[in-house]
């Protein structure tokens, strides 16, 4: 062998870094006041008791939201909406496509997430404000609203006082913070449920029909805390089928 030269084999340590470097996907560019992007994102179930027929439902979906955007995902019924809603939660896996989160300073691809991972990032990221209220019995309302911003590590005085104060501007009575959601109505359920989701300051916030059950009053409640959300950066995407409370606080539409 030639003095100096390189056995075949082996490769210089700073070649062998610049071609790991080179193998790695490089990611999108997002602009600096992004939050969330989804990039053709296609979706579609399998329905087995139908002889195994394919149904597409989403076919190239895009998406990006921004601070302060409040996007209004718009359509008929089973047009997509909510599968692309429970896609951006992660609880739909996708057939395809990239959906992106900004987490902690860092962009993190949903569909490749594993799920410890997922469990952080809708902790501390992404939250979500369904249309239903997992009620569990003997639990007060004051600390199943509470309990999201708790596992952040804020203390139980500190969080049951920000839920009080989302329980009073939503117009639910004291009398009932104390009690089980069991046996609350739909309205009342709804908005313990709003006061979960907009006690931790998550930068992103899913919204699923949020004002369906509730009257006019409360219906301008909710608007008001979406707007303070709005205002201090948080992106949002919702399911509005009230035009007016659309109209009010969406400022782009997606339509399917």
């Amino acid at each position: 062998m030639i003095s100096g030269s390189i056995p075949s084999q082996q490769i210089p340590s700073q070649q062998i870094s610049d071609q790991q470097i080179s193998s790695q996907p490089a990611l999108p560019r997002f602009a600096a006041q992004t939050l969330l992007q989804a990039e053709q994102v296609h979706k579609g179930f399998t329905l087995h008791a139908q002889g195994g027929l394919h149904l597409s439902v989403l076919a190239g979906i895009s998406l990006t939201v921004n601070q302060g955007d409040c996007v209004a995902l718009q359509g008929a019924s089973g047009s997509g909406k909510s599968t692309l809603m429970r896609s951006l939660y992660a609880n739909y896996r996708v057939d395809s496509g990239n959906i992106w989160v900004k987490h902690q300073d860092s962009w993190r691809d949903l569909t490749q997430c594993q799920p410890h991972e997922l469990i952080a990032i809708r902790q501390h990221t992404i939250g979500y404000v369904s249309q239903f209220l997992r009620v569990i019995p003997r639990v007060p309302a004051l600390e199943v609203a509470a309990e999201p911003l708790i596992e952040t590590g804020v203390s139980k005085s500190e969080a049951f006082a920000k839920v009080r104060s989302l329980f009073t501007h939503l117009n639910l009575p004291e009398r009932l913070w104390s009690l089980s959601p069991t046996t609350f109505s739909g309205g009342e359920k709804q908005r313990v449920n709003i006061a979960r989701a907009f006690a931790v300051d998550r930068p992103i916030l899913l919204l699923d029909e949020p004002t369906a059950a509730l009257d006019a009053n409360n219906r301008e409640a909710v608007m008001q805390l979406i707007e303070e959300k709005k205002a201090q950066g948080c992106g949002l995407v919702g399911i509005f089928h009230d035009a007016d409370v659309r109209s009010s606080v969406c400022n782009r539409t997606l339509t399917f």
